[in-house]
């Protein structure tokens, strides 16, 4: 592997929502630099915010690197700056893992359930990646018969996205936050190995403040309930006061 120091941003190599990845010198590392957009109803709505990209750089960078500490393998190499990340490169799974502690968001809608309810154990879903299918609802044989991932694969999944869980809510719960549910990636690297990738940041968590009930996250801008980057900045200072989280 090249030396960190050494490494050189080359080519775009693909533009999402939030993020853009380009290739460096080394074929086992990703550039990642974090925009100032928001999204949300896969695209539908778009926003250019000022600050937004840092913030979540710098969450998603200290979320990261806590959770490395912690036994969790993932793609998080380095933060160079504000905006941008060194990364291992990884063949992304076209799943979005979804935990959930609380009934909210597409669950809530499915089932007819309180919002809220406080589930007794936490619920594990996929979505198949497809912006043009609106990323539906799918099962592990589902995956398995589509060769979107391996029964090995997907049980994998499952456990380190619930040990994700486990070190999250103990993160947030020293923020006196709720985590509600988050999303998660996962990619392999070049030899094969299945790693926690892209981000975990209050674009992909739903985050309820304790006291006062109100989102931390992008429901605020999904439900156009105030101004999205101050609410994220006051989440990133949260964070970097927990003593453990450095």
């Amino acid at each position: 592997m090249t030396e960190i120091a050494d490494i050189e941003k080359k080519d775009l190599l693909y533009k999402g929502k939030a993020k853009e990845m380009f290739t460096t010198n080394d074929p086992d590392i990703m550039w990642v630099h974090y925009m100032d957009q928001v999204t949300a109803f896969n695209g539908k709505k778009k926003v250019q915010m000022q600050g937004k990209g840092q913030t979540n750089c710098e969450i998603s960078s200290l979320i990261f690197t806590d959770l490395a500490k912690h036994g969790i393998e993932n793609h998080f190499i380095k933060q160079l700056d504000t905006n941008n990340q060194l990364v291992k490169r990884v063949k992304i799974i076209p799943l979005e893992t979804v935990v959930r502690n609380f009934a909210s968001g597409s669950f809530e809608k499915r089932y007819g359930v309180k919002h809220l309810m406080k589930f007794e154990k936490p619920v594990t879903e996929f979505f198949y990646k497809s912006d043009e299918l609106n990323d539906p609802f799918i099962n592990d044989f589902d995956a398995e018969a589509l060769k979107v991932a391996t029964e090995d694969q997907m049980n994998r999944i499952r456990e380190i996205a619930l040990k994700v869980n486990d070190r999250l809510k103990e993160i947030f719960a020293e923020m006196a936050v709720d985590l509600v549910d988050f999303k998660v990636e996962f990619g392999t690297t070049s030899d094969g190995q299945l790693i926690l990738a892209d981000e975990i940041s209050p674009d992909s968590c739903r985050l309820i403040d304790r006291k006062t009930k109100k989102s931390l996250d992008k429901d605020v801008f999904r439900k156009g309930l105030g101004a999205l980057v101050p609410v994220y900045k006051e989440l990133l200072g949260r964070l970097e006061k927990v003593e453990d989280v450095q």
